[in-house]
């Protein structure tokens, strides 16, 4: 007899599933990503008799992976091309060119920019930043260091000092957000007193975090450094007065090197400091020799342990993919909120730090599994497993940008497509550059993904209303969509190439028919009746998700 789902799941949150995993249980490092992803998930299947979906087919994986790894829908000329490959290629290739195009740079930037910096999404410095790290191939570790550092330079490292800048105002923000974004890990219920319902974070993880921080401020120059003082102080519950120390989320303390300073030599320091944050005719910075901030670089990548740094970005980028991270919500990395999938999230997290915090190898291994590549369609009557078990593919909203993104691929005749390149120099690279910029001024157009979410209003008002919608992506030219399939006479066709372009499928019998009849209702306005049919399907419920 089948176990509910449901059943089982509370059962494995009381078989184990919190313990300590050790490195001689987990499968041999040497082991492949996407088999050792399979291993561990279909092992918990089967251990609760639960039964998965089928594979996708090859369009919707070609759709789901181009929008991953590509950030938009896939273009003619590809679905074409993977039509005629033999099935059993389809899907190592359609992965291979994902990874290979510039595509993947803008997409991965955009990905890591939502991430790190959802309250100023549109900072060109910042994104600048990103694209030169995701395109140089630099290791998250490194752009961990290069955000917590926030040099001063005039190479394209500068952007990244916006991660700290956008929030360095704001003693609380700056010391949760980092904890949340780079660790996984909300402290903020620690500030008051110790957590009500986690006994690993205390007032004292809160401060000693909030000490890493506390001497950072911007000079009038807008230049990112430290005080060489300064302490953190905060009452507990009990009413005592304390200080804090530098301590990492693991409970590492770090010694605080800082100089000794005497009266006099303090006064004069500060006085210094006063004149570089307030005004801005001090011809000068301070920098510090020994910094808080590089100290919690270096305790957060010594740390083998609890490898904070290492699970957060593997359950981010989890998450991202697979819809669910291993933990969830992933700002609750802790004893009390195991991963689903232990050993999963412990062989993931050393792989990535035993290759140098790659992240393309982490992305190439997860969408390169069956995991990923289950049919998001649920059809037995059975009720659905649980997100947590990925036995069938989550159906996830598409990002600002890459709804903005896909929406302007898909505006242009496929007549006018160029040939697909990973040489950055070829023209499809070029024109994948124009696309987002120019999506740039669409993506405040659409409701970003949020748990719960909804197709807000206000987008819904835009697809209907503006007029940007009509001129833009509808328009009646020799080089738009509706241009071509207004040259297309066979009422069939049309709609094939239709639902070729914007959804990455052939229409289904009921689709043909109702789509036929539209096409051939009592009007004299055939471009008006493509543009109504193109609207219908732009702006309807499978364009806006990953499926």
């Amino acid at each position: 007899m089948r176990i509910s789902i449901y059943l089982a799941l509370l059962l494995g949150l009381t078989l184990g599933f919190d313990r300590q995993v050790r490195a001689e249980e987990l499968l041999p490092p040497t082991s492949d990503i996407p088999g050792v992803i399979d291993h561990y998930v279909n092992q918990r299947l089967d251990k609760y008799q639960i039964a998965a979906a089928p594979p996708a087919d090859w369009q919707a994986l070609l759709r789901r992976t181009t929008l991953d790894l590509a950030g938009r829908i896939p273009t003619l000329q590809e679905y074409r091309w993977v039509e005629q490959l033999p099935e059993p290629e389809r899907r190592l290739a359609i992965v291979t060119q994902g990874m290979s195009l510039s595509d993947f740079d803008f997409h991965l930037r955009n990905s890591l920019d939502e991430l790190l910096l959802p309250n100023n999404p549109h900072n060109g410095e910042f994104r600048d930043y990103l694209l030169w790290a995701v395109q140089t191939r630099r290791s998250w570790d490194q752009i961990f260091r290069d955000l917590m550092l926030a040099r001063e330079t005039d190479g394209p490292e500068k952007g990244a000092a916006h991660f700290v800048r956008s929030r360095v105002r704001d003693l609380d923000e700056l010391t949760n957000d980092t904890a949340i974004l780079m660790f996984g890990v909300n402290v903020a219920c620690a500030k008051c007193h110790d957590h009500p319902l986690v006994d690993q974070w205390q007032q004292d993880h809160f401060y000693g975090m909030q000490a890493f921080f506390s001497r950072t401020f911007m000079t009038r120059r807008n230049v990112i450094t430290e005080r060489p003082f300064g302490e953190v102080k905060f009452k507990t519950t009990a009413g005592e007065d304390k200080t804090a120390a530098l301590t990492f989320l693991s409970g590492a303390p770090v010694e605080d090197k800082s100089p000794k300073f005497s009266d006099e030599e303090r006064k004069q320091l500060e006085e210094q400091l006063r004149k570089i944050e307030q005004t801005d005719t001090a011809g000068y910075v301070l920098f510090p020799d020994f910094s808080p901030r590089r100290e919690l670089v270096e305790v957060a990548l010594k740390d083998q342990e609890s490898r904070f740094l290492a699970k957060n970005i593997v359950n981010r980028t989890w998450q991202r993919l697979m819809g669910i991270g291993l933990v969830d919500p992933p700002d609750q990395m802790h004893t009390a909120n195991p991963p689903s999938h232990p050993e999963l999230m412990d062989w993931l997290t050393r792989d990535l730090v035993e290759h140098r915090y790659d992240l393309r190898r982490l992305i190439r291994g997860i969408v390169a599994s069956d995991a990923y590549a289950r049919s998001s369609r649920w059809t037995s009557s059975d009720m659905p497993p649980a997100p947590s078990t990925f036995a069938v593919a989550a159906t996830r909203p598409l990002t600002p940008r890459q709804l903005a993104t896909s929406l302007l691929l898909a505006a242009r005749s496929p007549e006018t497509e160029v040939a697909i390149s990973a040489d950055r120099d070829a023209p499809w690279n070029r024109l994948r550059n124009d696309f987002e910029n120019q999506a740039g001024g669409w993506v405040r157009e659409f409701e970003h993904p949020g748990e719960g979410f909804q197709v807000a209003v206000d987008e819904a008002l835009f697809f209907s209303n503006n007029e940007r919608v009509q001129n833009d992506l509808l328009r009646d030219a020799g080089d738009s969509l509706v241009g071509r399939l207004k040259a297309i006479e066979q009422d069939d066709e049309l709609v094939r190439q239709l639902w070729h372009r914007l959804l990455t499928r052939e229409p289904s019998e009921e689709e043909l028919a109702a789509a036929r009849q539209w096409l051939t209702r009592e009007s004299t306005d055939r471009v008006g009746s493509i543009r109504s049919l193109a609207w219908a399907v732009l702006a309807g419920p499978e364009a806006r998700f990953n499926h």
